[in-house]
C-alpha cells in the first residue's frame, strides 16, 4: 500500500469500490447522498481527499476514503472528478495511471473535455454543470459526453446526477457556457434578488425575517406555477400586471431602468467568462 492510504479507517479492502470520488467537498457530497438514497452500497464508494475533516465526514457514512490515490483506484469503473478546476492537472498526474479503464465524469467548472482527455489520456468523459441546489435535491444539470461514451454509460450517469435535480444533455460542449451562465452561477441571481426583496420590505417597515419569509415563498411558488403551467413566463407575469396597478408600477420602473437588458447582459458576460475559466484551467 502506497503512503498516504487511509487504511485504517476504510470498512474493508478498498479494492470492492467500483465508484471513487476525486475530492469528497459539497457537490460530491450531493451526489454521494443520491447514490446512498439509490441504495447503493456505501462500501462500493470510494472518495480519495486529503482532508482528515472530510474523510472523517464520509467515513461516518460508511463510505471507504483515501487521502492520496493507491492501487484501490484500478477497480473503479466510473471516476467522479471533484476536486477544484485549478487542482485537476496535479490530480490527474496521480490518478491517470490508475484510471485508464474508467468513465470519467467530471463535475469541475471551466474544465473543457479536450483537455481532461489530455491529461487523463482516456476520451471516455462526461462533463457536467451542477449547481448549488443540488445539495437538496433540486438542482439543474447539464451534461456533454463526448462521441467516445456509449449510451449505457450516458444512461448510468444520469441514473447517478437524478437524485440530485433535473439534468439537460447538450449536443456541443460549447453550449455548457451558456448552461453555466444560467443554472450554474443562476442560483446567486435569485439570492441577489432575494436580497433586494428583504431590503425592500425592511424600508416599507416589515422585519428583515418577514421580508425573507415572504420573498422565498413568492420565488417558490412562482417557480412551481411556471413549472406547472403550459403558459410563457411573459403570459404569466402580464396576467398578473393589471394597467394602472401595483405590479405595472414596479415592472415599469424595472423596464425604464433597463434591469431586463442588464440581466441578460450580466448572464452574457458569465458565459464569455466560463470560456475564458476553461482557457486558463486548461494550460
Amino acid at each position: 500500500m502506497m503512503p498516504g492510504m487511509n487504511s485504517t479507517s476504510s470498512p474493508t479492502d478498498l479494492s470492492t469500490a467500483d465508484i471513487a470520488f476525486i475530492g469528497g467537498g459539497n457537490m460530491a457530497t450531493a451526489i454521494i447522498g443520491g447514490l446512498l438514497r439509490q441504495g447503493r452500497a456505501p462500501a462500493s464508494i470510494l472518495v480519495v481527499d486529503p482532508s482528515a475533516e472530510q474523510r472523517a465526514r464520509l467515513q461516518a457514512l460508511g463510505l471507504r476514503t483515501a487521502a492520496a490515490p493507491d492501487t484501490a483506484l484500478s477497480q473503479a469503473a466510473t471516476v467522479v472528478w471533484a476536486v477544484k478546476p485549478q487542482q485537476f492537472k496535479d490530480a490527474a498526474a496521480t490518478c491517470a495511471a490508475l484510471t485508464p479503464q474508467a468513465l470519467h465524469f467530471s463535475v469541475m467548472a471551466g474544465l473543457r473535455t479536450d483537455d481532461i482527455a489530455r491529461l487523463l489520456g482516456t476520451p471516455r468523459i462526461v462533463r457536467s454543470m451542477p449547481n448549488t441546489p443540488a445539495l437538496v435535491g433540486q438542482g439543474m444539470t447539464g451534461l456533454f459526453a463526448r462521441p467516445e461514451v456509449t449510451a449505457a454509460e450516458r444512461d448510468a450517469i444520469a441514473r447517478m446526477v437524478a437524485p440530485t435535480g433535473q439534468l439537460m444533455w447538450v449536443d456541443r460542449e460549447a453550449q455548457l457556457d451558456a448552461v453555466t451562465a444560467l443554472s450554474g452561477s443562476g442560483p446567486a441571481y435569485v439570492f441577489y434578488f432575494i436580497e433586494a426583496m428583504v431590503q425592500a420590505a425592511e424600508d416599507m417597515g416589515l422585519s428583515a425575517e418577514q421580508g425573507r419569509q415572504l420573498a422565498q415563498a413568492t420565488f417558490a411558488g412562482a417557480t412551481a406555477l411556471a413549472s406547472q403551467s403550459s403558459e410563457t413566463p411573459a403570459v404569466l407575469r402580464e396576467r398578473v400586471t393589471s394597467k394602472g396597478g401595483t405590479t405595472h408600477a414596479a415592472i415599469t420602473r424595472l423596464e425604464d431602468g433597463g434591469v431586463k437588458a442588464i440581466f441578460v447582459a450580466a448572464m452574457r458576460a458569465a458565459e464569455k467568462r466560463a470560456g475564458e475559466l476553461g482557457d486558463e484551467f486548461g494550460r
